[in-house]
């Protein structure tokens, strides 16, 4: 595996173990994180804040079906749920692309589906 998809499967595995310090590790300080149809946020700080979400209680399930590397990208497909505060799952299809910047995730963009 290469070192960026490593990168990329420990941020997975932060969300997986709800580790808030595994993925910010992952992010260079500056990281934009664009997620189309929802919010645009910038730097670490605004990505903590998100990754706090309240809507959610425990930690998400999250499968990846497969990681692409070109250049400076590594794109993760996948699904998972996640368990709202009232009891409800959301079911969610992804493709996250993670543009990197040396070592660390300088850019993400997050194509999220919700099944319901």
């Amino acid at each position: 595996m290469s070192t960026r998809k490593a990168v990329v499967e420990k941020y997975l595995e932060g969300f997986r173990r709800g580790d808030h310090d595994m993925i910010l590790s992952c992010l260079t300080d500056d990281v934009v994180w664009d997620m189309y149809g929802y919010t645009t946020l910038q730097g670490r700080r605004a990505f903590a804040a998100e990754i706090d979400n309240e809507a959610f209680t425990g930690h998400p399930t999250i499968t990846v079906d497969s990681l692409v590397e070109e250049g400076d990208t590594v794109v993760a497909a996948g699904g998972g749920s996640a368990v709202r505060k009232d009891g409800d799952v959301l079911h969610f299809r992804f493709a996250d692309v993670f543009h990197f910047d040396g070592d660390l995730v300088g850019r993400l963009e997050t194509y999220q589906v919700n099944l319901g």
